[in-house]
């Protein structure tokens, strides 16, 4: 597959990602989290806040390709 087709796959799939894993991540603290103290929706944010990142990195791992050998 070509490095232009894989990024602009990779693309649309990180925008859809992020909406998706936003929309979640607030409907679950939403539901589960309404009765709670501030400190625990600081701390279920930031962590959910970074939880985005991991399959994000595999995704842009597979946009960039296999490594070239020499």
């Amino acid at each position: 597959m070509p490095i232009r087709l894989r990024k602009l796959i990779g693309t649309v799939l990180l925008v859809l990602l992020v909406i998706v894993y936003a929309v979640f991540a607030t409907a679950f603290a939403t539901v589960y989290l309404a009765d709670a103290g501030g400190l625990v929706h600081l701390l279920y944010f930031a962590g959910s806040g970074l939880l985005w990142v991991l399959p994000a990195m595999l995704l842009i791992r597979w946009m960039y390709g296999p490594r070239r050998t020499r």
